[in-house]
């Protein structure tokens, strides 16, 4: 198998660490890795694969001559803007983390258990774009459901840590649990909920309950999918919790329905409502699968269905679905489809 050069740029922040842990533990075919991160950062040396890697600083330039098959971006989607088309034009494919691509129609937006076969796009731009942490574990289940009877509408209520708002917001939450005031959030987040993730559009929605409406139509290659959500931030320092509400265009028997979702891809049934089993935070972090429970037949319209699903909103949320795009690109390279 072919050796590939692999970059992390925003290799010092939160998911760029995190990038650096799913790489070592997921063993791609590495020649080299290339860190990159902000001008700031340039020259921090970051323990990876068994020995110090000097951080560089990310430029117009800093590609050049390196030969880079594949760089994963996590440094906002204003870098992001600026930098992957340069990383593109250098001879890279890129992975981005941050919002900058993902509605544009030439780049594809993927959850690799779902929609594996939108990856070749790559080839318009260069860029595959990761989505939103949110998004991507309601897509891992909701995918089986919709091939099998047919998804006509999606109610999506959010419970998100507040390390989906990077440090800063997790700062926030420690500051806060000792009695100091909030430097992230407009209002404390300890003991507290926010119904308030991102700006406020004038439609009265946040950004980012419509990234959930924009992506999860994209991502099902359903544009007239009826979506609907609200985003809350929670006092939890790691794991998305959603409550997901789902109506269907065919009849669905519930022992058949929660069969389906047991032998889905990334996916972890624990439903056991009796024994209190159920999907929690605590369940996820530091996993890369998606947990559901609290499976159940909503009995207010006609095939509705209720399920609660849990992620690491960090791993699967961000970092580990990049890299398992990776993985699927690398294979369609060895499959001879570059």
């Amino acid at each position: 198998m072919k050796q590939y050069n692999i970059a992390i740029v925003g290799a010092t922040g939160m998911v760029g660490r995190k990038f650096l842990q799913v790489l070592e533990e997921r063993k791609l075919p590495a020649a080299n890795y290339y860190l990159f991160a902000s001008k700031r950062s340039a020259g921090t040396a970051l323990p990876f694969m068994g020995k110090a890697h000097t951080v560089r600083e990310l430029t117009k330039s800093c590609f050049d001559g390196l030969a880079i098959d594949i760089a994963l971006f996590s440094a906002g989607a204003g870098t992001s803007l600026e930098f992957a088309p340069v990383a593109a034009k250098a001879g890279a494919v890129v992975i981005d983390n941050s919002s900058a691509w993902r509605m544009d129609e030439a780049v594809p937006l993927v959850v690799p258990e779902v929609n594996a076969g939108d990856i070749p796009q790559y080839r318009n731009k260069g860029i595959i774009a990761n989505p939103n942490c949110s998004t991507i574990q309601a897509m891992v289940a909701l995918k089986p459901l919709a091939d099998a009877y047919g998804l006509t509408r999606v109610v999506y209520s959010t419970y998100q840590a507040v390390s989906g708002a990077g440090q800063s917001g997790y700062t926030d939450l420690e500051n806060g649990l000792n009695g100091l005031p909030p430097q992230k959030f407009p209002h404390p987040i300890a003991g507290n909920c926010l119904p308030h993730i991102d700006t406020f559009l004038d439609t009265g929605y946040t950004k980012e309950e419509q990234k959930m409406v924009d992506e999860t139509r994209k991502i099902l290659s359903l544009p007239d999918l009826r979506v609907t959500a609200t985003a809350v931030r929670v006092p939890v320092f790691h794991g998305h919790s959603e409550s997901v509400n789902a109506e269907f265009i065919r009849p669905f028997d519930l022992d058949e329905l929660r069969a389906l979702l047991k032998g889905a891809p990334g996916l972890v049934v624990q439903d056991d409502p009796k024994n209190n089993l159920y999907p929690m935070p605590v369940t996820a972090v530091g996993a890369d699968a998606v947990y559901v429970g609290r499976i159940r037949r909503d009995y207010s319209v006609e095939n509705g269905v209720n399920f609660w699903c849990v992620a690491d909103n960090i791993r699967k949320g961000a970092a580990t679905n990049a890299v398992q795009i990776a993985q699927s690109l690398i294979s369609l390279w060895e499959n001879g489809a570059k």
